[in-house]
């Protein structure tokens, strides 16, 4: 691969990672992407009401399409400083891997099909780009719902891009729901009406019954409380609180019973009069799968395997999950190494990122045959 490529996709990375891209706060990002794929003389380039940005490149015949998509949000709040760091194998940035780097991918995908350095290549079919919304947090897939209600069953595969996890072969998506838990009571004073119920106190309680349930590590399943807010001041006994709750498990009636477990826990400790506690269902990402013997998975694998990097079938949560859930061929491939994700150190490996780059130009061109 021409090494003008890498250092291509390595630049638009760090561009697409200096602008700031909350979940439900993309707009800016999604604009300079939409920009870029004018520039790059793409055609039917659209925005949607969820704000993901859309551009095909033709093909030469009228196989169906290949919808590759890569998620535009951050986990990072607006104000984060988004200062890149960069030595002779890493780049370091909030957000750099998950995922500036994945969305670069996209663009990595039409300067490859069309260098003669790489063999100038016109798929059978046209080949959707989608930088897409609503990933991380709750953004409960959005963005992917709205790429998979376009598409549908019209499209010959779903590919997910992701800037780390090289290696992995996500064709299985990881079941979640996500609560949001309220509690509240009349509150009051620290002292003069000490006894009164605390909001977060008996919000503190019910989390720890529900830290102490036991949960299966076959299938594996796990249970999260990622915030926990409330109360007004040092001196009051807090009329509200509340939490967010993350449930995930491998399969879906082991995930189904620990949320009902969940909302009967909840539901337990309210006290009519003096305690009110209420589970939201905020978020759920869909279970679905495709058989590690599908030709989707083994061509993914194969890819990886020709370019020296040791495939990991895996279940994962993606934005895969989503295509996965309605019976539809889809897969999630990382493009480089890295560690450090979800957090302000959060870095990329970018010695192996041409191989990550070579293996998803090799699947896109492959995906038809």
């Amino acid at each position: 691969m021409d090494s003008s490529l890498l250092t291509r996709t390595l630049d638009m990375a760090v561009a697409i990672q200096q602008i700031p891209a909350p979940t439900f706060n993309e707009a800016r990002r999604a604009s300079f992407v939409y920009n870029r794929f004018q520039e790059e003389r793409l055609l039917d380039i659209t925005l949607d009401t969820t704000g993901n940005v859309y551009a095909r490149l033709p093909g030469s015949g009228s196989a169906p399409p290949l919808v590759v998509s890569a998620h535009l949000d951050t986990v990072f709040p607006a104000d984060t400083q988004l200062i890149v760091t960069r030595s002779p194998e890493t780049i370091a940035g909030p957000g750099i891997g998950d995922n500036s780097l994945g969305v670069a991918g996209l663009f990595f995908l039409v300067w490859a099909l069309r260098s003669p350095e790489t063999g100038l290549t016109r798929l059978p079919g046209d080949l959707w780009l989608v930088a897409n919304t609503g990933e991380e947090g709750l953004g409960d897939l959005v963005g992917m719902r709205a790429v998979v209600d376009r598409f549908g069953a019209q499209a010959c595969a779903y590919l997910i891009l992701e800037g780390m996890a090289l290696g992995q072969v996500y064709h299985r998506g990881l079941g979640v729901r996500r609560y949001r838990i309220d509690a509240e009571t009349a509150g009051g004073h620290s002292w003069v009406d000490f006894g009164e119920p605390s909001a977060i106190h008996e919000l503190a309680a019910v989390i720890n019954r529900l830290a102490a349930m036991p949960l299966p590590q076959e299938p594996r399943t796990s249970l999260n409380v990622g915030i926990f807010s409330g109360g007004t001041s040092i001196n009051t006994i807090a009329a509200h609180a509340y939490c967010l709750l993350d449930l995930r498990s491998e399969d879906r009636n082991t995930l189904d019973a620990l949320a009902s477990d969940v909302e009967a826990t909840v539901h337990a400790a309210n006290h009519p009069g003096r305690v009110t506690l209420k589970a939201s269902l905020v978020g759920q990402r869909p279970v679905g799968a495709l058989s590690a013997s599908h030709p989707l998975v083994r061509l993914a694998m194969r890819c990886l395997d020709e370019h020296g990097i040791q495939p990991y079938p895996n279940i994962g949560s993606t934005d895969a999950n989503l295509p996965l859930s309605r019976g539809l061929p889809a897969i999630c491939l990382g493009l480089t190494t890295g560690s450090g994700a979800h957090t302000t150190g959060e870095m990329i490996d970018t010695r192996p990122l041409r191989q990550g780059l070579a293996q998803i130009l090799d699947f896109v061109r492959l995906v038809y045959f």
